[in-house]
């Protein structure tokens, strides 16, 4: 599929490059599927090309209707390597939402105290990396644009915050201390391979995950009772909603030392806001 995408895509930006639009034709809709704008700021960056080197032609209908049916046939392949990478990492994700346990039924101390790896809570963080980098070898081996491997990886990442982040909102056994901390690891592995992949492929695939670190930073933060409404809302977690972070602050239990969560006084402050907000 990688191959395919790779020719499909160098010929879509070819044709896009050499066609012209008819003086006839009337001004195209502005294009509204991600191929179509990616075809045409592929054109507008051929512009400055030297006069002979690309040879445009008028664009008849039966040109118009092959690019039309080669730029769907483009995105359904593109759709299709994305949907079998989130299907990889799908259950991956299942046993990284919440900190494995023991055969005994006993949560694991630290990750690095774990000499098996086949036992550790980290292996199923290490195993979605390396169905990253899977993948990732595969697309730069068959010569697709980086354009399109950003993409993927954008959306992948985007695709795992939702996953996790929805597991906080949802599964009171998720909003632990422990549990943050396992996420916490996971989230430094994703910031490192971003790192290591460099911004040509990764593009802003970390910045996908901001909901999740937000709601990580809050869960692993030592003495929530003091924490203020405005340090909470302004300052670790600005892109959370507040009927997220109450939501969230409602499920979390510390299962390390049965501390409390945040203040009555900012849980109030919450209600205040999330009242107000219905009313508008």
């Amino acid at each position: 599929m990688a191959y395919w995408l790779s020719n499909t895509s160098a010929l879509l930006f070819l044709l896009q490059s050499s066609l012209k639009s008819s003086a006839a034709a009337q001004k195209p809709p502005a294009p509204t599927s991600f191929f179509s704008r990616m075809t045409q700021s592929f054109r507008s960056s051929s512009a400055n090309l030297a006069v002979g080197v690309v040879r445009q032609v008028e664009a008849k209908y039966p040109a118009l209707l092959f690019k039309q049916q080669l730029t769907a046939y483009a995105e359904k392949i593109y759709g299709i390597i994305r949907d079998n990478l989130k299907k990889d990492l799908s259950l991956l994700l299942s046993c990284c939402i919440q900190v494995p346990r023991a055969s005994k039924g006993t949560a694991f101390k630290t990750f690095e105290e774990s000499e098996e790896v086949d036992s550790s809570p980290a292996c199923h963080w290490q195993r979605i990396i390396e169905s990253l980098n899977k993948h990732l070898s595969t697309l730069k081996e068959n010569f697709v644009p980086p354009t399109l491997i950003q993409k993927i990886f954008i959306q992948i990442f985007a695709y795992i915050n939702t996953q996790l982040f929805n597991s906080f909102l949802v599964r009171r056994e998720c909003c632990t201390f422990s549990n943050g901390q396992y996420v916490k690891y996971g989230l430094a592995e994703l910031e490192l391979w971003c790192a290591q992949v460099t911004e040509e492929y990764a593009g802003s695939s970390w910045g996908e995950l901001k909901h999740t670190r937000q709601a990580v930073a809050f869960l692993v933060l030592q003495e929530k009772s003091s924490i203020t409404y405005n340090e909470i809302t302004n300052e670790l977690c600005p892109v959370l909603s507040v009927q997220q972070l109450y939501r969230i602050c409602a499920l979390f239990r510390d299962d390390s030392n049965n501390a409390p969560s945040v203040s009555p006084d900012v849980i109030s402050s919450m209600k205040t806001s999330i009242i107000r907000w219905f009313r508008r």
